[in-house]
């Protein structure tokens, strides 16, 4: 009896412990997002708690003036850059930092980015611990029922943190050096590639091309991928370099060898065939006019 006993005793504590172990999912009142967006090179990821208006007096009310908001619900929110920004006239290094706004009254808010890291909302919040305070007005917007951040007006080298909420919207505007973060990024890239890849040589000649910048670079590095390997599209890449500096009976020539290279590799070949023998067109047109 006594065994008996004892083993239901065990059969019942398993069933607990299993029971215990149990996690339901459920629909939360204010979920959790996480969205990433990229300005150039440099990768914005903002966490946070997504609570809704739910027919409440946000600003004033639920969020009171004067005090330090977690700019979400629940855990503090977070912002992540991937490599260093400018707020304003701030320099951010790159790194994830908790994200606060006091909003002093309607027209005055105080965007805060702490190094503290953890927190459940306000929490233990430190000023001293302050990367950056900066005061920012914010703007009547379209009624958001739900708390969004976007980065908005994307462009090479820039972009709006945006908040939205009820009737207001914060725009912090987010400054990148994007060229030389790119440029940095590629020297990475180089000196930690295979002695035989030529076309992360060939990748980074492009995106010299397309900026029309450091051309002494761009020939080095050319030069380096032809050494490795040399194809129709390396030779291509110089021979653009070249007309770029309108020395067009040298890029001619090239693009004639390329050409001839091509018909080693017609499959790929023929990806860039057609503007290859239209640049040959065109830089025999500039030719005459340079000289």
């Amino acid at each position: 009896m006594k065994i008996s006993f004892l083993l239901l005793s065990c059969f019942f504590l398993l069933c607990l412990s299993g029971f215990a172990q149990t996690t339901l999912k459920l629909p939360q009142a204010s979920p959790r997002v996480n969205v990433t967006y990229t300005i150039g090179v440099t990768e914005i990821t903002i966490n946070y708690g997504a609570p809704g208006v739910k027919g409440r007096t946000i600003w004033g009310k639920l969020v009171p003036y004067g005090q330090v908001w977690r700019a979400g619900a629940n855990e503090a929110t977070t912002i992540k850059f991937s490599t260093e920004v400018k707020i304003s006239q701030e320099t951010i290094p790159a790194g994830i930092y908790t994200l606060y706004v006091m909003p002093q009254d309607e027209d005055n808010w105080t965007l805060i980015l702490s190094k503290q890291k953890g927190l459940w909302g306000t929490e233990g919040y430190d000023p001293a611990q302050d990367q950056i305070r900066l005061p920012f007005s914010p703007k009547k917007s379209p009624f958001h029922e739900t708390l969004q951040y976007t980065v908005t007006n994307i462009q090479p080298n820039s972009g709006n943190l945006t908040l939205n909420w009820a009737d207001q919207q914060l725009e912090v505007p987010v400054r990148v050096e994007t060229h030389d973060q790119t440029m940095r990024l590629i020297k990475e890239a180089l000196d930690h590639s295979k002695k035989t890849d030529w076309s992360v040589y060939a990748e980074a000649v492009n995106y010299l091309l397309q900026q029309n910048q450091d051309h002494e670079l761009a020939l080095k590095w050319v030069n380096k991928s032809i050494d490795i390997e040399e194809n129709f599209y390396n030779t291509w890449l110089k021979a653009k370099l070249l007309a770029q500096n309108n020395e067009y009976m040298e890029a001619l020539e090239l693009n004639k060898k390329a050409q001839r290279l091509g018909k080693k590799t017609k499959e790929s070949y023929q990806t860039y065939a057609d503007e290859i023998e239209d640049d040959a067109v065109l830089w025999k047109e500039k030719r005459f006019n340079v000289n």
